[in-house]
């Protein structure tokens, strides 16, 4: 696995829908009003409307993560999120890889911006070094 150079772009997904937000709500069983209820978005919680789960913005830049790297070798994946996601919304992942602090370790930064160029996630995985899609 090739580690420094240019970070790699993925595109995570290209307009994200609500039904696919309400989708990832039945999947993880989190019916949160704020990811399935508009109204209580916006006039309760003061939103600009219903937003995307967390956890279906983390899963989505796992899958980015695993266009690059082999699944099998990511040993840790974390991060935090920054903004929230929106029905609309068009996210890319930059994915930025370096030498770990042990030998056959790659530490990965991760970063997931939407439409607009703002981070809505920012993370880090580590992997054992084997290959990669990278260039």
């Amino acid at each position: 696995m090739p580690a420094g150079g240019d970070p790699v772009t993925v595109i995570m997904v290209d307009g994200l829908t609500r039904t696919q937000i309400v989708q990832y709500a039945g999947a993880s069983g989190d019916f949160n009003p704020l990811h399935t209820d508009e109204i209580f978005a916006t006039e309760v919680a003061g939103h600009a409307s219903l937003i995307a789960h967390g956890m279906l913005t983390m899963g989505l830049i796992g899958l980015a993560l695993c266009d690059v790297v082999e699944q099998e070798r990511v040993t840790g994946f974390g991060g935090r999120f920054k903004q929230p996601v929106l029905p609309g919304d068009s996210l890319t992942a930059e994915i930025s890889m370096e030498a770990g602090d042990e030998p056959d370790v790659i530490s990965i930064t991760l970063v997931a911006r939407n439409q607009n160029g703002n981070e809505v996630f920012v993370g880090y995985a580590v992997a054992t070094a084997g290959s990669s899609n990278l260039p």
